[in-house]
């Protein structure tokens, strides 16, 4: 991991490179008295922080306008802000900072922190992953998740896309082969990739994550780490991770992407 730390007063940015150390022994640290500083590693010599903790009232460039330049070049770089004027809470947020810490910050506060982004090891364990901004992708472990079936995955994708609502056979039949008309065909395929997808799910202890009834089915919402559910619970980062895209393999899934650009256009207003 990767961290940089920023603050024009010698004696803050110490104390402040000594509790990320303290939090993250096996992290690369890089300090700045300057947030030009950090732009110049990240615009010129290519470096890519999972964080940075930064000072917002530097002399020159400011924190606020550091963390709009850091997120053109890095946009997946997590900003915490440390300060020791709250007044600047709102203008943090609205450059989509990550966090806000007033000082002095001790290394538990990094260490929840970084938790709560999923950037301490370990830290999201215990849950499958699942990405739907961009293509679909599901991890375990960091990992990605094999099906035996290229549609099972599909069928995972459309489970998850309507959000723990239940599911019958002819809408999954409708939205996977939507020119099938031998219905009798269609759901013996339908079983075949229920079965391989259940299959998959259990070979990492997760077959829970999926809810069968009598002839429905659904995903538990709350058995998975999802950048869509986060997004609609209005998490910070969810939101800063949407860039336009939604499952971008599966054209179902086009009606979802324009109700999330909605989403984005009546935030933004």
């Amino acid at each position: 991991m990767l961290v940089f730390v920023i603050d024009d007063e010698a004696v803050a940015l110490d104390d402040l490179y000594d509790a990320v150390r303290e939090a993250l022994p096996d992290a690369e640290i890089k300090k700045f008295h300057r947030a030009s500083g950090a732009l110049r590693c990240i615009r010129e010599d290519g470096d890519r922080p999972d964080a940075v903790f930064s000072d917002i009232r530097m002399p020159g460039m400011d924190g606020l306008e550091m963390a709009v330049r850091i997120k053109m070049y890095s946009p997946d770089t997590k900003i915490i802000f440390v300060t020791g004027y709250s007044d600047y809470a709102l203008n943090a947020f609205r450059v989509h900072a990550s966090g806000y810490l007033m000082k002095p910050v001790l290394p538990s506060q990094i260490t929840e922190e970084l938790e709560h982004l999923c950037l301490m090891p370990s830290s999201c364990g215990g849950k499958l992953r699942v990405q739907c901004f961009g293509s679909f992708e599901v991890f375990w472990n960091d990992k990605p998740l094999m099906f035996k079936r290229r549609q099972s995955k599909e069928l995972f994708a459309y489970l998850i896309d309507r959000r723990g609502a239940s599911c019958t056979a002819e809408e999954l039949i409708a939205v996977l082969w939507e020119d099938e008309i031998n219905m009798q065909n269609a759901k013996h395929n339908l079983r075949n990739l229920v079965n391989d997808l259940r299959s998959a799910l259990d070979e990492i202890g997760q077959v829970g994550v999926l809810i069968r009834g009598s002839g429905v089915m659904a995903v538990d919402r709350d058995a998975v780490d999802c950048d869509y559910y986060r997004m609609l619970g209005g998490d910070v980062n969810a939101v800063n991770a949407f860039r336009g895209e939604y499952m971008s393999q599966y054209n179902w899934a086009q009606m979802t992407e324009a109700n999330l650009h909605f989403h984005q256009k009546k935030k933004a207003e």
